[in-house]
């Protein structure tokens, strides 16, 4: 399936999908303290974020990884932080955000998830482009584990945090992990 193709089914019913390498793949929604820490996370983040950023909740993002017309990578992070002139664009020409446009992918782990987010998710994400990833880990204690582009090397991935954690870049902020889960 191409990403055109994935964009034309709309919205499912159920759970989510994917698609990953022209293969969709379906997964459940996830439980209250997934979706909690989320939401938690973007009441941080909208009040640090430069005016020209958006924090985009459970979105689909075209990894750009295969040309169009060809099986294609779009996955749904937890949540990322685009350049707002990406929703402008999707307003106008319609299609979906693009990793090009994203400079935060953001997945909580899931028990049904650890592998993907670690693993695939890890390198899909480095080789669409996305400058940063971070990980939340809702395992006592609650950690969030930042990475950033470290050229062909994929992410390089920072010291696990899990009081408070402090960012430069992509712009200063910080995040009260503790408040994720209250």
């Amino acid at each position: 399936m191409t990403v055109a193709q994935y964009a034309a089914l709309g919205e499912t019913e159920d759970g989510y999908t994917e698609l990953v390498n022209g293969r969709l793949i379906m997964s459940p929604s996830p439980l209250r303290n997934h979706v909690a820490a989320g939401v938690n996370l973007v009441v941080q983040l909208v009040e640090q974020i430069p005016d020209d950023f958006e924090v985009l909740y459970d979105i689909d993002v075209n990894l750009e990884l295969a040309p169009p017309g060809k099986p294609g990578y779009v996955r749904r992070p937890d949540l990322v932080v685009a350049r707002r002139s990406a929703g402008r664009r999707q307003n106008a020409e319609g299609g979906l955000i693009r990793a090009s446009e994203v400079v935060l992918a953001v997945e909580v782990l899931s028990p049904s998830s650890r592998q993907t987010d670690y693993r695939a998710k890890r390198d899909e994400y480095a080789w669409a482009g996305i400058p940063f990833y971070w990980i939340i880990d809702l395992d006592e204690p609650v950690s969030l584990a930042p990475m950033h582009l470290a050229g062909e090397f994929g992410y390089q991935e920072a010291p696990a945090e899990t009081r408070v954690y402090e960012a430069v870049e992509p712009f200063p902020l910080k995040i009260q992990i503790d408040r994720l889960t209250h």
